[in-house]
């Protein structure tokens, strides 16, 4: 055998036994698109297997991440620090091999992947942030940022819509180092393509201004490499290559859905191993293969090596732009941006003070990229100034993503991934849904994103009820590793925009009014700088209260006002400004009951669905929320039909607790 076929046969044999040992997994796409892999990481990407995370590497993005075992074969061979006793515990607990790849578990792993559409547009976020980077920081002779990003994409993540909105995108962009190789089997879990599908997908990226190639005898290794050495020199245009290709290449159900997600059985894998002259052993390495492994060591370390060497020239030349480089690597975004950060005097709505913190402090963070699905003016995240991010203006600090929310989430996800930018997108409250999917992929793998909704309850008034958020508070609440801050004033704005800055291990989901809301005053309720820790006291009574009320947003001035009018009744009242559940979460046992005593009446005020606020308020006591969908009206008529009102919310409470 030559050494090509060699390496595939091996990365073909490795994916299918580590599916068998673990008696599940997705055998079909491993043996039919092995030798496209192969060519990727053999003939192009230049990586450092000893240093998965530097940072001029090429991103290889397995969009189809039901292929893991391939992708976990081709890290090993290609001398990633993952063991073949990691390939034998594929898909079992504590392994770095796990069913769907995890870029926090696996060294080489770009991205979490699996839900498929994903790692498509994760892979338009990195071409972006190349982009910008490479535009921001090479100088002539020194092109430090200078790489591409491959995609090998399934059927099934160009039936998503999110491939189409995110190749919208690059097409648009013009984002030529972006290569996505499509494994066209003709087949998905329920059968033949055909079944559900029957665009011309050619035609497709073709009118999305992207670079169009087909090759019919997917198994030409030539051709393949010929089709992708095509691509690189693209100069103005993403590339797509077709490459035809059959599910279980070479067994007796090649073509054959079941091959799609579930183990061959011993019997096909021992018939399909002798036609290919291979050893029946298990997990099978040949001598070619483990020095093949070292060679590809050698080479990586070789080229990080010959990169430093012109980074530590470019640093000589240039110590502020090679500083700022490594730190924005680093998600150091510094300290100068606190210098920065508004105080307010004014109320207003939440969303225009969001809008005057980011204009104040995003001059010094220098790749902080903002972006908005189509709703710039309404969510306040408009960089002035600072430019559109367009392909002839590739320092622009804006993003349009035009009405596309899911991509939008996707390729903030893709920037992050990539690294040494710092992505915020905005849109309405009620339109994260279209972004939940990139929003827990985002929290699942520790990505700092910040998102910044605004429009965030029934109070939008007349848009009604398509537009009023009512349960995506709650919904968003339950995801873990999201931060969700839900300021009450413009000071409290500025503070939750520095601590979704100086969080680096998740997103951060800013939620904010339309309304106008008043300036607490702050020489007589404490600094909004409590935040930080969730939760806090904000009005508390002269001795232990009788009642504790809990809101967060708009709805601690309407506490305050019921607090007001209960003390009027003699009733001692506690308030507490609940911004973040999931920062309060984390503070000690302690602190969280001096805030949140536990025998006290108390009561919740939030305009969302309630059923999260029982945890605080115990099984007795009372949540006054929304638990219907809104009206069109004027804010102050739904205010009134709500009762969201200082007297409505008073009797509410003395009713509920029996207080005369």
């Amino acid at each position: 055998m030559k050494e090509d076929e060699i390496i595939i046969n091996t990365i073909r044999f490795l994916s299918v036994d580590q599916v068998e040992r673990a008696k599940s997994g997705h055998p079909g796409m491993p043996l039919g698109a092995a030798h496209v892999g192969y060519i990727i990481f053999d003939r192009f990407l230049k990586f450092n297997p000893k240093n998965p995370r530097w940072i001029n590497r090429d991103r290889f993005v397995l969009s189809a991440g039901h292929a893991s075992a391939l992708l976990y074969s081709l890290l090993f061979l290609n001398g990633y620090d993952i063991s073949i006793e990691e390939l034998k515990r594929f898909r079992q607990l504590d392994s770095i091999t796990p069913g769907h790849p995890e870029n926090i578990l696996t060294p080489g792993v770009e991205v979490t992947s699996g839900p498929l559409g994903q790692g498509f547009g994760n892979s338009v976020g990195m071409a972006i942030a190349e982009r910008y980077l490479s535009s921001y920081f090479n100088r002539e002779g020194f092109n430090v940022i200078d790489h591409y990003t491959y995609v090998l994409a399934s059927d099934g993540d160009l039936m998503e819509g999110i491939s189409s909105e995110a190749a919208a995108l690059a097409g648009h962009f013009k984002l030529n180092k972006l290569i996505v190789i499509w494994d066209n089997n003709k087949v998905t879990i329920d059968g033949p393509t055909s079944l559900a599908w029957s665009e011309n997908v050619l035609e497709r990226f073709h009118a999305l201004g992207w670079y169009v190639q087909d090759i019919e005898d997917g198994y030409n290794l030539s051709k393949i490499e010929d089709a992708v050495r095509n691509a690189r020199e693209q100069k103005d245009k993403p590339s797509f290559i077709a490459v035809r290709t059959h599910i279980a290449y070479g067994s007796r159900l090649q073509d054959d859905s079941r091959a799609h997600g579930a183990p061959l059985g011993k019997e096909v894998v021992e018939e399909m191993k002798k036609k290919f002259n291979w050893p029946l052993e298990e997990f099978y390495i040949p001598e070619e293969a483990w020095r093949y492994r070292e060679e590809k060591i050698k080479n990586g370390v070789k080229m990080e090596e010959e990169w430093r060497r012109i980074f530590e020239r470019y640093r000589e030349n240039y110590p502020d732009l090679a500083d700022l480089l490594l730190r924005c690597f680093n998600r150091d975004w510094g300290k100068e941006y606190k210098k920065y950060l508004p105080v307010f005097t004014e109320g207003m709505a939440t969303r225009a003070a969001s809008g005057k913190v980011l204009n104040a402090i995003a001059k010094h963070i220098p790749t902080m990229l903002v972006g908005s699905a189509d709703l710039f003016e309404s969510t306040n995240t408009y960089l002035h100034g600072l430019g559109d991010f367009q392909a002839d203006n590739p320092l622009g600090r804006n993003i349009h993503y035009g009405v596309r929310e899911h991509a939008m989430g996707a390729i903030m996800n893709g920037m992050a991934y990539h690294g040494g930018i710092l992505p915020c997108g905005g849109t309405f409250l009620v339109f994260s849904d279209y972004m939940r999917p990139t929003i827990r992929l985002a929290a699942m793998a520790g990505l700092q994103v910040i998102y910044v909704f605004s429009h965030d309850s029934v109070w939008i008034g007349e848009d009604g009820p398509t537009h009023q958020p009512v349960e995506q508070l709650s919904s968003l609440r339950l995801i873990p590793n999201l931060w969700v801050i839900r300021p009450c004033d413009p000071n409290e704005v500025s503070v939750a925009w520095e601590i979704a800055i100086e969080r680096k291990d998740g997103p951060t989901a800013i939620i904010l009014t339309r309304q106008k809301v008043p300036v607490l005053d702050r020489n007589i309720y404490p600094t909004a700088d409590n935040i930080k820790k969730g939760a806090y006291v904000l009005a508390d009574t002269d001795s232990s209260p009788d009642i504790v009320i809990l809101a967060s947003g708009s709805e601690v001035h309407l506490a305050l006002q019921a607090k007001r009018m209960l003390e009027d009744k003699g009733i001692k009242t506690r308030i507490v400004n609940m911004a973040s559940f999931e920062i309060f979460e984390q503070q000690e046992e302690k602190y969280k009951l001096e805030v949140i005593p536990r025998n006290v009446r108390k009561v919740a005020i939030e305009a969302g669905r309630g059923l999260c606020w029982y945890k605080y308020v115990g099984e007795n006591g009372l949540v006054i929320s929304i638990e219907r969908f809104g009206k069109s009206a004027p804010y102050q008529d739904l205010i009134k039909d709500f009762g969201f009102e200082g007297e409505k919310i008073l009797y509410e409470i003395l009713g509920h607790f029996k207080i005369s």
